[in-house]
């Protein structure tokens, strides 16, 4: 029988950390979608992430992305934890960005070009100083570096220039931070990607040291992917750091996480769980961009999704599950699985958050406070944030 206090006192531990991207304007690769009311600046996206963490009370935590989240002066990213701290915020992860850059076309840190590699290591070292600004733990890496030819470029070359730079970011790291190397698949780069699979970032991290974790986007993976086995082979080797959490049909749709397959969600959180990566170190970030419906719902969402998965995995009844394997009860370990997942959550996550003193239903409270009105007739003018921007 599951202790349902100790599962409640569980899903009140829990934090999603939101993307400041998502707050912004966003759309494909054909066209930006804009919407009234998004913010300007870092600041205003923190007003709307505080409006998140309002309502949810799991979302204490806003991850930037550098530049599009740079703010000006020698105390900038101070004053921006400062401001963030003041709305009940902390920053998280800071995110780089070596893919927008002219300079980046035929790859960043893995370019052929010493002077170009230098540009790009460059601006990861000035993400750790931001990181010492802010108190944040995370300096996140996701390269788009690769080539679309055979023969463009030399693939084990690549993986040196990779491994050269990655170690001169790594030693400048402080006390307390992290390194976290994402993956993905394929694009930009359709020939190879020098950070194509978790195999790749876990052979850099494993070189590195124990400050260098592997990230898990869980839509950068090919069709079929059993990515809960990932889960729990890095969760074995200590070496998961994190998760950018959305969901694909096709590729990297970066669509609400739980959207397309929220049993896949289940099961990873069930690894998590089992493998003791729940409550730990490892990050659960949103990493999404909405391309047609509202900014803010869409998080409040993705982060009551979230907290669906993980309180239906909370329900599984471990012994019995186990006792099913031992025994090679096929069917009756399935049916333990089944059974967690296919109870209903929601009325438990309702009493979770009375207790914790919040409105039961985090996107109807949303709905009421006014928020989206207030944002669409007070940011007018000046220039809206974006992807990219």
């Amino acid at each position: 029988m599951t202790d349902l206090a100790a599962v409640k006192a569980a899903l009140k531990t829990q934090a999603v950390e939101t993307p400041s991207w998502a707050y912004g304007n966003s759309g494909t690769r054909f066209k930006v979608f804009a919407q009234a009311g998004v913010p300007r600046d870092p600041w205003e996206k923190l007003q709307d992430a505080a409006k998140v963490h309002e309502f949810t009370g799991v979302a204490p935590t806003v991850a930037l992305h550098i530049p599009w989240d740079s703010v000006e002066g020698p105390d900038g990213y101070a004053e921006l934890a400062k401001y963030a701290e003041e709305r009940g915020l902390r920053l998280g992860a800071i995110n780089s960005n070596t893919f927008q850059d002219d300079a980046y076309k035929l790859g960043s840190i893995c370019h052929p070009d010493a002077a170009v590699r230098r540009k790009a290591v460059g601006h990861l070292l000035e993400c750790v100083d931001i990181m010492d600004a802010t108190g944040s733990r995370d300096l996140k890496l996701w390269f788009a570096d690769g080539t679309n030819y055979p023969g463009q470029d030399d693939i084990r070359a690549r993986q040196d220039r990779l491994a050269e730079g990655l170690a001169e970011v790594y030693e400048r790291l402080g006390e307390g931070h992290r390194m976290l190397l994402e993956y993905k698949l394929f694009e930009p780069s359709f020939y190879t990607t020098d950070v194509p699979d978790w195999g790749t970032a876990y052979a850099h991290c494993l070189k590195l040291g124990d400050k260098a974790r592997v990230v898990v986007d869980t839509g950068h993976h090919a069709p079929g992917t059993n990515i809960e086995f990932i889960v729990a082979t890095l969760l074995r080797e200590g070496k998961l750091g994190g998760f950018d959490f959305n969901s694909r049909f096709y590729a990297d749709d970066d669509l609400m996480v739980g959207a397309a397959d929220p049993f896949q969600l289940f099961r990873i959180m069930c690894e998590v769980l089992r493998g003791g990566g729940f409550p730990a170190d490892v990050a659960f970030m949103l990493d999404q961009c909405h391309n047609i419906e509202a900014k803010i719902p869409a998080i409040i969402r993705s982060v009551m999704n979230v907290q669906e998965a993980t309180g239906k995995a909370l329900l599984v009844d471990w012994p019995a599950l186990a006792e099913a394997q031992a025994a090679g009860d096929v069917l009756g370990a399935n049916a333990v699985l089944m059974d967690a997942y296919g109870t209903d959550v929601r009325p438990l996550l309702r009493e979770v958050r009375e207790e914790m003193g919040l409105d039961p239903d985090p996107l109807a409270a949303y709905a009421r406070s006014g928020w989206a009105e207030r944002i669409v007739a007070e940011r007018v003018g000046g220039q809206q944030a974006g992807w990219g921007a």
